[in-house]
């Protein structure tokens, strides 16, 4: 269990991680087994699932019965009723929740699991995203042991969607500067772990951003003064072809970008889209170098 000190007073770190869903059998699986055998001892893991009509909460259930996690009968924390859509688990220390109910799209299962979540520190890990490797979350963990640190990020690869050890992108996040946000940087989303204050503080998710919530909610944070640290490894491994990497959505996501930008006082650089253009092609010869 991650023990932290602050002024002397020793207390224990617990980590809650969000997974959102919907129809991910296929991938579900894959996302969950990098979570199990990860290092840090105290973790939730939140699976909320936007009423799948295919297999994906059977899958996640399936895995947990095979590695004898307990099945804790309680209250939904929604509505406050016993219901069939809601089940918790747990093995030692590590407790996984399933929440599966209709939903208006990821952003608000992601908010509604940030609202559900017990833990210090809140990471999300997409359905069809895997955690690099069984240490990740120790590391991230360990960062937060700094009392003044808000939140951690890393870098990210994209991985094919189907042979998911061929790398296609490389994305290095690389460190903050205030300078940076005016031409649209933001780091990896999928590698960012917060502090449950900055939530409280700052707000969740704008759904009105659409695809473009997660970046506006970074932009948000970061300009406001949150203290982040960044570590250059790779945390996240992300299957191209998701809604975001979509080019149709490529242009829709910008402009939302850009009108978030606006909204919280950000200046827009002349140098915006020449940087994201530039970036984008990095990160491809990256992944052609890394295969």
């Amino acid at each position: 269990m991650q023990i932290v000190w602050v002024d002397n007073i020793r207390f224990y770190m617990k980590l809650s991680l969000i997974t959102a869903c919907y129809n991910a059998e296929e991938t579900i699986a894959s996302s969950v087994r990098s979570v199990l055998p990860q290092s840090c001892s105290c973790l939730e893991h939140l699976i909320i699932d936007g009423a799948s009509t295919d297999g994906t909460v059977d899958k996640v259930v399936k895995l947990l019965n095979a590695g004898r996690w307990e099945g804790i009968p309680q209250r939904s924390e929604i509505g406050g009723q016993r219901s069939i859509n809601f089940k918790t688990y747990q093995l030692n220390n590590r407790i996984t929740r399933i929440l599966s109910e209709k939903d208006s799209g990821m952003y608000d299962a992601m908010n509604k699991g940030i609202r559900m979540a017990t833990g210090d520190v809140i990471g999300l890990l997409n359905s069809d995203d895997m955690l690099a490797d069984s240490d990740v979350l120790r590391k991230i963990s360990q960062a937060f042991n700094d009392p003044s640190v808000e939140a951690v990020y890393g870098d990210l690869v994209y991985v094919d969607r189907d042979e998911t050890s061929k790398v296609r992108r490389v994305w290095r996040s690389g460190i903050f500067t205030p300078r940076k946000l005016s031409r649209g940087w933001h780091p990896a989303h999928p590698t960012l772990y917060i502090r449950r204050s900055v939530y409280e503080k700052y707000g969740l998710f704008n759904l009105e951003y659409d695809s473009a919530a997660d970046v506006e909610f970074m932009m948000r944070i970061f300009h406001r003064g949150v203290n982040v640290c960044y570590i250059p490894e790779v945390f996240v491994c992300m299957r191209t072809g998701g809604v975001s990497n979509r080019f149709s959505n490529l242009w829709k996501q910008n402009r939302n970008v850009l009108r978030g930008m606006r909204e919280n006082g950000i200046p827009v650089s002349p140098f915006y889209w020449p940087v994201k253009i530039t970036n984008r092609t990095t990160q491809l010869l990256r992944g052609s170098i890394a295969q």
